[in-house]
């Protein structure tokens, strides 16, 4: 794609916000009206009173809407509109199957079937078009770290949208970092989408944060999920060696990664179903270690900038401090799940 300014991300950024941020009261009110609330009628349940969901809704339409628009706006092609579509595409599909979770409530597995399927298409999509950004020379290898990664960054997002602003915020800081990546790194795809990406949920941030008023609900946790992680998947880091090039990826998204993992860990050893809803998330650790909610998720976005800014300066410095940075932060996140997992889960 063709190299644009600086100013152009920003304000591709700005219209997603804006558009969304108007969008998003429209999407309350439908939901209120149709009866679409997310009812507090479960133990791993954290607010007290129904909160309309939908907001995911705003975020794919506004998303896909300044995404097609900046595209037709800026370079056309059927080159271009095809490589948008086959990064869109599926996120609006497992996007519309959250929907229907959100009105429906699907059983676990079509959701892990659902996301599975769209896993297998992307891997095989980035191998036939040889665009994926890191590669271990091993097709069925890079094929299988890919359904991985996208099945396991679609959980983590939706697992992580379990406090007010939690999800919204983290995915927003990400996207940011990668888009500053990936136009510093020349790929101006994986930067413009990132730059929607990052406005759209600080858009919806406006009114989910604490106290929410909306819920992006699973339509815009698998939504902002295949995306987040087919765009992580793309993104070629401008690193100096194989290990650190993955590493740039996951630090990326290490928080929503760390929860997920706690969780799960935390429920197998307690013989409990991973998929099964609970208390045991970072967010509500440190709310009962004492923390307010929202300086919960303060400290949670303060730790996924953290991990972010490491990632975005590996591609500024040499060898050997990009080993010791990158070492460093996974012996971070190392001591975090040990901490973490220690706190009490309920």
């Amino acid at each position: 794609m063709v190299r644009i300014f600086a100013w152009e991300y920003l304000a591709l950024g700005f219209t997603a916000l804006v558009v969304v941020g108007v969008l998003t009261p429209y999407a309350r009110r439908f939901a209120i009206s149709h009866q679409i609330y997310d009812v507090p009628n479960s133990s791993h349940k954290s607010h007290v009173e129904p909160i309309p969901y939908l907001g995911g809704l705003a975020i794919i339409i506004g998303t896909i809407v300044i995404a097609y628009a900046a595209l037709f706006a800026r370079e056309f092609s059927a080159k271009n509109l095809a490589l948008e579509t086959s990064v869109l595409g599926p996120a609006l599909l497992l996007g519309m199957v959250g929907l229907w979770d959100d009105i429906k409530n699907l059983k676990p597995l079509p959701r892990l079937i659902m996301q599975s399927t769209v896993g297998v298409f992307t891997a095989i999509l980035l191998l036939v078009t040889n665009t994926m950004g890191t590669q271990t020379g091993h097709a069925w290898l890079d094929g299988l770290i890919t359904l991985i990664w996208i099945v396991g960054i679609c959980n983590s997002i939706n697992f992580f949208d379990n406090v007010d602003g939690g999800a919204a915020g983290t995915v927003a800081i990400s996207s940011i970092a990668l888009a500053y990546l990936g136009y510093q790194g020349g790929q101006y795809f994986v930067a413009a989408l990132s730059a929607v990406v990052a406005g759209a949920t600080i858009g919806f941030l406006l009114w989910n944060r604490s106290p929410a008023r909306i819920y992006m609900g699973d339509a815009g946790a698998l939504f902002l999920g295949v995306l987040i992680a087919t765009l992580t998947i793309r993104f070629h880091p401008h690193a100096q060696t194989k290990w650190t090039s993955f590493s740039t990826k996951i630090l990326l998204l290490a928080v929503p990664i760390l929860d997920t993992s706690v969780a799960v860990t935390s429920r197998l050893l307690r013989r409990v179903s991973p998929f099964q809803g609970g208390q045991d998330h970072l967010s509500h650790r440190l709310i009962r270690a004492g923390l307010e909610r929202r300086i919960a998720v303060f400290v949670l976005w303060g730790m996924t900038a953290g991990f972010a800014l490491c990632a975005a300066v590996i591609p500024s410095v040499s060898r050997l401090t990009e080993e010791i940075l990158v070492g460093g932060a996974v012996a971070v996140w190392i001591m975090m799940f040990s901490l973490f997992l220690r706190t009490s889960d309920t």
